[in-house]
């Protein structure tokens, strides 16, 4: 319980703050949440490189428990267009998270032998675009309109992609950019990772 109390206080933090910076734009098509969030894959790298996948997983359900307290907390939090979190981002954010998370663990687990880099970037990568797709997809799309309840209209307005691609609904473009955000915060995670991962595993020799 020792080991997994660093970790999982990290993944709770990320979760927590991620939920809140979400509700603040950073430019057109990105929220800050979209900055902090991504931490979550350098959490469980750590662990899964230091720990194993079992404790990786740990940490991932208990970051899992966390968004959905934060989730709901977050139906009863009326906005200016209602509560801050709908049904469908509720669902998309937890479905999204639970997949992504042990879809890294599982990936990561299997490269753990190769080169250092080589697991955290391919299970982060992977990770990461599997989570944009399924929480946009759910959380946004007009094509689950006739299955999830929520007013989606304003995610669906067709505009130029990113401001300037071809035309595609508004929430494809705010899933792109967070899509490049997790990319880069994948391989700048590297370094954090390098040295975090080296320590504990030098203090614990």
């Amino acid at each position: 319980m020792t080991k997994l109390l660093p970790g999982v206080l990290a993944m709770a933090a990320i979760v927590v703050a991620s939920n809140i910076l979400v509700q603040f734009l950073f430019g057109q098509w990105l929220t800050w949440g979209a900055f902090t969030y991504p931490l979550a894959f350098l959490v469980t790298d750590v662990m899964n490189r230091v720990y194993g996948a079992a404790m990786a997983r740990k940490v991932v359900f208990s970051g899992f428990i966390v968004g959905v307290i934060c989730s709901l907390i977050g139906t009863q939090i009326m906005g200016e267009f209602g509560p801050l979190v709908t049904f469908r981002i509720a669902l998309g954010s937890g479905i999204a998270f639970l997949s992504a998370q042990l879809l890294d663990v599982a990936i990561f687990d299997r490269l753990r032998d190769g080169g250092w880099w080589k697991a955290p970037v391919f299970s982060s990568v992977i990770g990461s675009s599997v989570d944009t797709a399924l929480f946009f997809f759910i959380a946004f799309s007009g094509a689950l309109t006739g299955v999830l309840p929520g007013d989606v209209a304003w995610a669906n307005e067709a505009l130029p992609l990113l401001g300037a691609g071809p035309v595609a609904p508004l929430w494809v473009s705010l899933a792109v950019a967070d899509w490049g955000v997790k990319l880069a915060l994948a391989l700048v995670a590297l370094i954090p990772f390098r040295l975090i991962t080296r320590k504990i595993i030098a203090h614990a020799a």
